[in-house]
């Protein structure tokens, strides 16, 4: 039974090590340098109040983290966040990345967000059919932008409108 939730500051030991794992071995995301607990501290305070982030629970075990992201510092991009998602290794292709998903886009549409954008690694297949099964459309790819595990690789960048 997973059940998801916003995250609290506790969560961040568990959230870090999910992410550091995709930082070492994915390209889910194109840092390159494990974070500690300080620096995920300062994160998740950035996001506080208005840029949710949320936690898949499986009995005491958090086995997923999601959060909406600020897309830009500048006014005009007020309606926009990027979506971010990370599963633990073991607990990958079992439908707690959609259930995150859905459920970070509900908290999209509670904040009056125009639009969600969300920045896949072009190898990543995974992940690109997860955002197109929320009718996120790919609307561009930037081409040789990330470099990790020695080899140049492409962003997908997808989109979600909501629909008035």
């Amino acid at each position: 039974m997973i059940t998801l939730r916003k995250a609290t500051v506790d969560d961040l030991e568990e959230i870090t090590e999910i992410y550091n794992e995709a930082i070492i071995n994915t390209t889910a995301t194109f840092d390159t340098q494990p974070k500690n607990l300080e620096e995920q501290k300062l994160w998740f305070q950035s996001h506080q109040p208005n840029y949710p982030i949320l936690v898949a629970q499986q009995g005491k075990l958090i086995v997923g983290w999601s959060s909406l992201s600020k897309w830009s510092d500048r006014c005009a991009y007020i309606g926009t966040a990027e979506a971010s998602i990370y599963i633990r290794k073991d607990c990958r292709g079992k439908g707690i990345g959609s259930q995150l998903l859905r459920a970070l886009l509900r908290e999209g549409k509670d904040m009056e967000l125009h639009t969600v954008i969300a920045r896949i690694a072009g190898n990543n297949n995974a992940s690109m059919h997860l955002f197109e099964s929320e009718d996120f459309q790919r609307i561009g790819v930037m081409k040789e932008v990330g470099r990790k595990f020695g080899d140049l690789i492409d962003v997908c960048l997808m989109q979600k409108i909501y629909k008035k």
